[in-house]
């Protein structure tokens, strides 16, 4: 199989296809069984195209890639076990849990983590209460 990057020459689109081989891409032009799936016209002609070539280089860095993303899922992981063994969830409450803790309203034993609107930590932060957005990854993908 060969994969040709065709131009219509009428309307100047271009378009991928596959074929057997370059003789059979030869003899389905010949026979004007090519046509441009825009405006149906038989003048279709290749393009230039670049090969395709496996570059070491380029896979090593990929794996390279690979590494560092298995690595920082991996301290993400490390962060959520002790987040979710040291605070207490609180779920979609968040912005209303860290205002009853930053007005004194409610007692607490340890922090808090839970899920918040970019809006609400916006709020959040104009009334002065901090907070911190971590990436989540939930278990199920872990």
């Amino acid at each position: 199989m060969i994969k040709y990057k065709l131009i219509c020459k009428d309307c100047r689109i271009t378009f991928n296809s596959w074929f057997a081989s370059s003789s059979e891409f030869e003899r389905l032009k010949r026979k004007n069984f090519l046509n441009c799936h825009s405006c149906n016209s038989l003048k279709i002609e290749k393009t230039l195209m670049s090969p395709s070539v496996v570059n070491k280089e380029k896979s090593l860095l990929e794996k390279s890639d690979q590494k560092k993303h298995i690595k920082i899922k991996k301290k993400i992981n490390e962060y959520q076990k002790f987040i979710k063994k040291n605070f207490e969830f609180v779920g979609q409450n968040f912005a209303y849990e860290a205002r009853s803790i930053h007005y004194k309203n409610k007692n607490v034993k340890k922090g808090i983590y839970g899920s918040a609107t970019k809006e609400e930590i916006k709020e959040l932060k104009e009334e002065g209460i901090e907070t911190q957005s971590i990436p989540w990854i939930d278990s199920k993908d872990n």
